[in-house]
């Protein structure tokens, strides 16, 4: 049997590196990517010198010239991709105050957080077929139905793009049979969530790896945290 196939963007630290590690240790040959290939290849190397199959594709999620050669790589060693994780996320220095965020930084943030997941999906749909998945790595600060605190006002704006861009892909993938849902991972110790934060990476995975790999998982569009679906 051919094994499963899964992408991950920004995968070569934090989250996205453990997401990686759990689908692999679960029979999925991964494509981990990365913007920085020496960064990404160090990633690969420790996957594989644990006896992980892991393969390096190198991603600016934020570029979309990057994103049409990553696909075209990708679509040349594969004729299916069972997952899509778009996990590559950033909040840049500069942009924590709605009041006197530059142009620049607005539109960084959103390239990286909230087009390059659409772009990428868009790259990617011949080879996302039936029962395949993308899984939107989001977070609670994009929520809105019980109101937005001001953390990282630009962050949680592009968050809340991304969950409108996870519903939107949801419903034109249907037909086709392929599961779009988000995910908030919560505070997690990584670069980006600080020492101090709450949870574990391996917390931080185990609901996008579920999600990924459980046999029974047909949701779509929608919007999940510890294996429960939560308001947008």
């Amino acid at each position: 049997m051919t094994a499963k196939s899964a992408l991950i963007t920004g995968a070569n630290r934090g989250i996205g590196f453990e997401i990686a590690r759990q689908l692999a240790d679960r029979g999925f040959l991964i494509w981990l990517t990365a913007r920085n290939p020496q960064r990404g290849k160090e990633a690969v190397l420790k996957l594989m010198n644990e006896g992980r199959t892991v393969r390096f594709l190198q991603l600016d999620v934020s570029d979309p010239e990057s994103i049409r050669r990553a696909a075209a790589k990708l679509a040349g060693e594969i004729a299916r991709l069972d997952v899509l994780v778009n996990n590559a996320g950033v909040v840049l220095r500069g942009s924590d105050n709605i009041l006197t965020v530059t142009a620049d930084k607005l539109s960084d943030t959103f390239r990286i957080n909230t087009f390059g997941p659409l772009w990428l999906t868009q790259a990617c749909i011949d080879l996302l077929q039936s029962g395949s998945r993308v899984i939107n790595i989001s977070s609670g600060a994009g929520e809105i139905c019980n109101g937005m605190s001001s953390y990282a006002p630009v962050y949680s704006i592009t968050k809340t793009s991304m969950n409108a861009v996870t519903c939107q892909l949801a419903h034109a993938l249907k037909p086709k049979g392929v599961l779009v849902n988000a995910v908030c991972p919560g505070w997690v110790r990584t670069d980006m969530g600080g020492p101090s934060a709450s949870r574990s990476v391996e917390k931080g995975a185990e609901t996008p790896v579920w999600m990924a790999a459980d046999p029974n998982f047909r949701d779509t569009g929608k919007f999940f945290r510890d294996k429960k679906v939560v308001s947008w």
